[in-house]
């Protein structure tokens, strides 16, 4: 065979690099649980504990002031990495389609041989009903720890082991992992690609935010040739032409998980996973030229240009990213290690015994949100108010809250206004921390009408 210039080209396969990325993102799924600095997680939304740990740093529920800039970063993301590469989160990154190809490519094909080859995924397997059954029962234990390794995000592992072995206390905890892995077993075994296809809300979002410039799986028309026509009616197996590259042999269509021809153009149910490519590649090989199947970009392709990937969209979604990711670190300095909450009793106030003295009574309520043991106290911004009780610094363990009933004392002295109400600061601390662990907080302390107090005698 008499190669041209195209046998230069180097052909591109991107099932390897696929398999990688699985990996990768698996190992990381199933091992950053378990990576802790000083008992924080990278990630966690504990609601056992009311606490969100993020980048290692922990914080109370009454804290979730970063919640929006979490889910701000994550919407963003998801429309950044769409807008520049398409659905490549659902080919390359996405748990259901790793677990499809754990579960067809791996258990079925490779390991126990219920499909003839990894290139046909067309024809579903008939008979051989123990095999199936058994690749279930694998997929099932996998399954289960998977549903495990989502819930670890939500209980952290330490936690999670020990209320397993406690069932009947712990029952909503068993009750989600069954739930999930019944649902993961469902969904990898009956549910497959039509997960993507009809339930997935990502699929129905992405046409809106593609644009001429996004990196698709697309089919070159130009040199392969026309099968479908504009209306999308399918003309022939075989484009007509001679000059035609496309061989007709339809391997990209056996190849396709979600059972659509590429060659019609984008579709609602492509996820770019780029098999089709691959299946392409090796016959395009034999004749010496690239495979009619790239992942590229609609102008690449139909106008020769290449593909812009700095452009306003892109642009805008690295400010809108990174502003959403300053304010995300700015509010993340401004952790607090601990927490002060001041409620007023219904009494307004109290005179005291010898009626020259008046008492206001506070719940304070005290949470050591750091990770130690600390000694707790409080200091009241005016000099005239004194601290009656506590008389004495207390202990909170790492993660304790506590209730103290706090009374502040102060003698009357011409009062200007009848019934004043005198703005306060209690400024409290971490007596052997009072520099990292300090909190001000703002109240009132309330004088009694001068008709009220007892004159002296």
């Amino acid at each position: 065979m008499n190669c041209n210039s195209d046998c230069s080209v180097q052909p591109i396969y991107y099932r390897l690099k696929r398999y990688i990325s699985f990996g990768i993102i698996t190992l990381i799924s199933l091992i950053l649980p378990f990576i802790t600095i000083e008992g924080k997680h990278f990630f966690l939304l504990s609601f056992d504990k009311k606490q969100l740990h993020l980048l290692f740093t922990t914080f109370d529920m009454q804290e979730l002031y970063l919640m929006p800039f979490v889910i701000m970063l994550f919407f963003l993301g998801i429309f950044f990495i769409t807008t520049l590469g398409g659905r490549v989160w659902c080919g390359w990154s996405c748990p259901q389609t790793i677990f499809r190809v754990l579960f067809r490519d791996l258990i079925q094909t490779k390991l126990l041989g219920i499909r003839k080859n990894i290139h046909n995924k067309q024809k579903e397997p008939e008979n051989q009903f123990f095999k199936r059954f058994f690749a279930i029962l694998i997929w099932g234990c996998l399954a289960l720890l998977a549903a495990s390794n989502f819930l670890w995000y939500f209980i952290p592992p330490e936690d999670f082991f020990v209320y397993l072995k406690s069932p009947l206390d712990n029952s909503v905890m068993y009750g989600f992992l069954i739930c999930i892995t019944v649902f993961l077993v469902y969904d990898i075994v009956a549910l497959k690609e039509n997960f993507c296809v009809y339930i997935c809300p990502y699929a129905r979002i992405q046409s809106a935010l593609f644009d001429e410039n996004t990196i698709q799986t697309i089919y070159d028309e130009k040199r392969g040739g026309q099968i479908f026509d504009a209306k999308g009616i399918k003309l022939s197996n075989k484009p007509p032409l001679a000059t035609d590259d496309c061989t007709g042999c339809e391997a990209c269509v056996r190849v396709c998980p979600t059972h659509i021809d590429i060659r019609k153009g984008m579709q609602l149910e492509c996820i770019n996973c780029l098999e089709c490519a691959d299946a392409c590649t090796p016959v395009m090989e034999k004749l010496g030229k690239p495979s009619l199947i790239t992942w590229t970009s609609s102008n690449a392709v139909e106008k020769g240009t290449k593909t812009e990937y700095f452009r306003f969209r892109t642009i805008a979604y690295i400010v809108a990213l990174s502003l959403a990711l300053v304010g995300l670190f700015a509010m993340g300095t401004q952790k607090e290690y601990m927490l002060l909450n001041i409620n007023r009793t219904s009494q307004l106030y109290k005179m005291g015994d010898d009626g020259k003295t008046v008492e206001n009574v506070y719940t304070f309520l005290f949470q050591n949100t750091d990770s130690k043991d600390h000694l707790y106290y409080f200091d009241v911004s005016n000099s005239d108010i004194k601290i009656d009780k506590p008389s004495e610094p207390f202990l909170l363990s790492a993660g304790e809250k506590v209730k103290k009933v706090v009374i502040l004392v102060s003698v009357p002295k011409e009062l200007k206004v009848e019934g004043e109400d005198l703005p306060i600061y209690i400024k409290a601390f971490a007596t052997d921390a009072k520099e990292k662990i300090v909190v001000e907080r703002h109240t009132i302390f309330i004088y009694p009408k001068k008709s009220d107090i007892q004159p002296s005698k």
